[in-house]
């Protein structure tokens, strides 16, 4: 079947060539009723944008990408759909990396790895070193997901990290608990600061230091929670109070160990977590969690790249004939923004031992 070209869109809709490249570029000086007619005749024809030849002309792709560590893990699954929902409704698609985790591929990311097919970045880092003086501000547009940060000069969105750890620990507080275990201590920055979070709320309510209990994993997994808890419940110690899991997946393991041992939740041990992805809504008991506001995160780290990318095409324009600006004066300096987005504490029945107040 031959492909449909704008020429048979125009002849079909019965307007010129560079009208229906405007309709298809979403130029925003196209009456409703000419633009609604354009759409019919797109649809019925079947037009589909040829992407590598807009590329060639305009020096943009219409793609940006998105790498997360692991798209089996529900959390970054649940962030790549809130970017693709909002890159849709701005007529961008996302490619999706898949990192593992791994340092290497981040910092090959961090160094442009991606450009070649990708107008900006999202980089949803695990293991790049917190600060890192070595990484030079990037050339290109780029925004870093969550809340490991790799260094000031890199444009970040995601929650206060420590804030979160904090709400987490003080509602397991406000229950009455005492006993606490911090489960999910890392190598990790955002082990660090969820452990930040953590100490604070036990310091700031005087718990005893003989009542703070911090649980290790190599990984934040289901897998790693169930085997932390379980070694922790066939200790001799004392049975915990309360687990803070510094994610679902951690939590949703201990939920499971909790059970297997015949510990009832939660009224031998409350649990909660982070993330309040959508399992949790659905374990047993549901799972008390710090919820993100990822559809935020996804507008704000976008617009940040659309910031940065309208900036970079207003510096390569200084010079030209019509345009100002000193010739040959290079790209303008992109400042590194911090936005922490909101959140807000899920209470469901894993961690619910009193009345609300009233």
């Amino acid at each position: 079947m031959a492909r449909v070209r704008m020429r048979d869109v125009a002849e079909h809709a019965g307007v010129s060539v560079r009208t229906v490249s405007n309709v298809v570029s979403g130029y925003p000086h196209v009456s409703p009723e000419t633009r609604a007619k354009v759409q019919r005749s797109l649809d019925e024809l079947g037009y589909r944008m040829d992407y590598m030849a807009r590329g060639l002309r305009s020096g943009r792709t219409g793609f940006i990408a998105l790498a997360v560590p692991f798209l089996a893990e529900p959390y970054f699954a649940e962030l790549a759909q809130a970017v693709i929902r909002a890159a849709g409704r701005r007529g961008i698609t996302v490619l999706v990396e898949a990192t593992a985790g791994d340092s290497e591929v981040e910092r090959r990311i961090l160094e442009g790895g991606l450009t070649n097919v990708a107008d900006g970045v999202l980089l949803s880092a695990l293991t790049l070193p917190a600060t890192d003086g070595a990484a030079a501000a990037p050339d290109f547009p780029l925004v870093m997901l969550g809340e490991h940060s790799v260094g000031d000069q890199f444009p970040r969105v995601g929650i206060d990290n420590v804030a979160a750890a904090r709400t987490a620990v003080e509602h397991l507080l406000e229950q009455g608990c005492r006993r606490i275990v911090a489960l999910g201590r890392n190598g990790s920055e955002n082990g660090r600061q969820r452990t930040e979070g953590y100490r604070q709320a036990m310091s700031a309510a005087r718990v005893r230091r003989v009542n703070w209990l911090v649980a290790p994993v190599d990984d934040w997994t289901r897998e790693q929670g169930y085997a932390a808890v379980r070694e922790l419940l066939e200790g001799d110690g004392p049975l915990p109070d309360a687990i803070f899991a510094f994610n679902d997946a951690l939590a949703v393991g201990a939920l499971r160990a909790l059970d297997a041992s015949g510990v009832r939740v939660p009224e031998d041990v409350a649990v909660a977590g982070i993330d309040d992805i959508q399992e949790s809504a659905y374990t047993h008991p549901p799972l008390t969690s710090v919820a993100p506001d990822l559809d935020v995160i996804a507008e704000r780290a976008l617009t940040l790249l659309e910031e940065q990318a309208g900036r970079r095409s207003g510096a390569q324009g200084a010079g030209r004939p019509g345009t100002e600006g000193a010739e040959g004066a290079g790209p303008e300096p992109v400042t590194a923004r911090q936005e922490a987005t909101p959140f807000r504490l899920v209470v469901r029945e894993s961690s619910r031992r009193r009345p609300p107040a009233r």
